[in-house]
């Protein structure tokens, strides 16, 4: 019998009464998880099988899945549903880590980070775009892929004047390195002072940063090609949806 915390990423009904469960756990990763009877009308692990439902679960390991036994709610998130920004935001969070953790890969920051990453947005009104871009950025770093930010990633230059974003090079780059990578993406200062905040500032106060929709836009475009890339991901589905809020 194993004993974790863990948060449903998605499910899928298996047969009539119950479901398979994506769960990310605390202790062992990612791992998929057989919720028998969750479908019965009376079932009362029901609530405990829902996406974004954060539980500690007892489970024992079968031979294709882990098999739920128990299941105790420490938070429903029930608050994310009140609002469709929410709803769509902490989905593509979930597909995240869906895309991006390998089958039973355990990195405690992550889940950490996720936990918090919910909390917050369960009580957001405003300010989607610029909180789920300080996440991307900390969701990033947690994962080993933080960019580079204190000077030129090729040649070490510290002029900050005339820069570019290398998504291959994994950060910044000066002008005499351009020719390095004729994808990098150009950045003012704004962009750059607002990649510093968002990165290192809390995500409850991501609100007191003051930055553009256009550098919004801009910012987060980038944030998505370079995690696609870390990741060998082509693409992710919930974006269309952040788009038409955008």
């Amino acid at each position: 019998m194993l004993k974790t915390e863990g948060i449903v990423l998605k499910e899928m009904r298996y047969r009539d009464t119950s479901k398979i469960l994506n769960i990310y756990t605390k202790k062992y990763g990612k791992i998929n998880v057989m919720a028998r009877g969750a479908y019965r009308p009376r079932s009362q692990i029901i609530a405990n099988t829902q996406p974004f439902s954060y539980n500690e679960y007892q489970l024992y390991r079968g031979k294709n899945f882990f098999y739920l036994n128990q299941a105790d709610i420490l938070d429903s998130f029930y608050s994310i549903r009140e609002k469709m920004e929410r709803v769509v935001y902490g989905q593509y969070m979930l597909e995240l880590i869906d895309k991006s953790m390998g089958e039973e890969q355990e990195n405690e920051k992550i889940f950490m980070l996720l936990i918090k990453g919910l909390k917050v947005l369960g009580s957001l009104d405003r300010h989607f775009l610029k909180f789920i871009i300080a996440y991307e950025l900390k969701f990033i770093s947690f994962l080993g892929y933080k960019p580079y930010l204190d000077k030129c990633v090729i040649c070490g230059n510290t002029d900050k004047k005339n820069m570019k974003f290398s998504i291959t090079e994994g950060g910044i780059i000066c002008s005499n390195c351009f020719l390095t990578d004729y994808f990098s993406i150009y950045i003012d200062t704004d962009i750059y002072e607002a990649i510093q905040s968002l990165l290192y500032t809390p995500l409850e106060k991501i609100g007191d940063i003051n930055i553009s929709e256009a550098n919004l836009n801009k910012l987060h475009e980038i944030m998505v090609d370079y995690i696609l890339y870390n990741i060998d991901r082509k693409k992710f589905n919930t974006l269309n949806f952040i788009k038409s809020f955008e």
